[in-house]
């Protein structure tokens, strides 16, 4: 009774697991799948034969799975495919040269085909079939190395398919490390990035875990993040723009002119004036914006320092304007005012400004959150434990 009580406990691990991705995407995939693997037929069988391009199909497909499903995946790189796909075929063509066309060399190949594109860091599941393909495979064998050049050609034809396609249906391909933000040309990191888990933190994790992960690098580092930000939204509730706003606003025109503007900054203590046309939003000018051009026109000399006092806003405002809603959760508003250096975030409600967050109005917000914070964990816990 005990035992199959635990064979039942362990079933769940048998079990496919819940999928994430969206329909549209499944779709999108099956139809790059498509489109990849026929026009690299196609182009194998035009060039060398139609025989063997029907015996580099397997391999061929199981790479279009991974290029077109899984493209954010290490596996599914360029460097990957035109790696070991060259790979595959030296090492079933030298197989197939010292110890013949059998099992044992195309077993013997694919193992040394995997060793070795471990050491050049191009590991990809198909090349191995591809190896097997060389050796057993009677139209491939007798190639000898010339079979390197229709290998070649598909891995060339299906990686052109996927860098096409994927960027054509919105999938950026290949995975790019994420951009860095505001470094003001020193070496610091950015500021999200310099509390939390650091770039070491997942060097050291990787090192300690040994075995190969299917995920590059900058993907695990953005699923942490973003875990993070869903668990501090988690505990910070339904704190909104629109509860830490500022709701007396000024601001000015594009016709406003820079002395007005300066001096409303300076009256005010603000770094940030959103730029209104119509009441309408129309861009946003800070105080770094206005001293920037007021530096230039000194340098044309006493007439063109003389002449700022004619010069008007829309010559020195952002434009457009990055604006959040009012119900955005203060989780989102982080980045912008952090890592994108934004002194002043607009917030609008049908589409009228009704608000700005400033970094000095964010950091007292999280300042409260993080002084309640405890009290309400510790009274959960207890509703908890009752």
């Amino acid at each position: 009774m005990n035992q199959w009580r635990d064979n039942s406990s362990r079933l769940p691990a048998w079990l496919p697991t819940a999928l994430h991705t969206r329909p549209l995407e499944c779709l999108r995939a099956a139809v790059g799948v498509l489109l990849g693997v026929s026009a690299s037929v196609w182009l194998c069988a035009w060039l060398f034969d139609p025989a063997v391009a029907q015996m580099l199909l397997g391999p061929l497909g199981a790479s279009a799975v991974l290029l077109f499903a899984v493209s954010s995946g290490a596996l599914s790189q360029p460097w990957s495919i035109l790696g070991s796909y060259p790979l595959a075929a030296l090492t079933g063509a030298v197989a197939v040269q010292l110890l013949g066309a059998g099992v044992a060399s195309a077993v013997l190949a694919m193992a040394a085909c995997l060793l070795t594109m471990f050491l050049l860091r191009c590991l990809h599941p198909p090349a191995a079939a591809l190896s097997l393909c060389v050796v057993l495979a009677p139209g491939l064998s007798a190639q000898g190395f010339a079979v390197v050049l229709p290998v070649l050609l598909i891995a060339f034809s299906l990686l052109a398919c996927a860098l096409l396609f994927n960027n054509l249906t919105g999938v950026r391909y290949p995975r790019l490390s994420p951009p860095v933000g505001p470094s003001h040309l020193t070496a610091d990191p950015p500021a999200g990035q310099r509390v939390g888990i650091a770039s070491e933190d997942l060097d050291h994790a990787l090192d300690e875990f040994g075995a190969f992960i299917d995920v590059t690098r900058e993907d695990l580092a953005t699923l942490v993040r973003r875990s993070e930000q869903h668990a501090l939204r988690r505990q910070m509730g339904e704190l909104t723009a629109a509860r830490i706003m500022s709701r007396d606003l000024r601001w000015v025109t594009p016709e406003t002119t820079l002395d007005q503007a300066l001096q409303i900054l300076q009256y005010h203590h603000l770094k940030v004036l959103p730029v209104l046309e119509r009441d309408v939003l129309v861009g946003v000018v800070t105080l770094a914006d206005l001293i920037e051009l007021i530096r230039s026109r000194a340098e044309g000399g006493l007439l063109g320092y003389l002449g700022r006092r004619e010069v008007q806003v829309s010559r020195a405002m952002t434009q457009p304007a990055v604006s959040v809603a009012a119900d955005t959760h203060v989780v989102e508003l982080i980045p912008l005012l952090s890592r994108e250096g934004l002194h002043g975030l607009p917030v609008l409600e049908g589409g009228k400004l009704v608000g700005i967050v400033s970094q000095t109005d964010l950091i007292a917000a999280l300042h409260r959150q993080l002084l309640g914070w405890p009290k309400e964990r510790e009274r959960e816990d207890l509703a908890q434990a009752s």
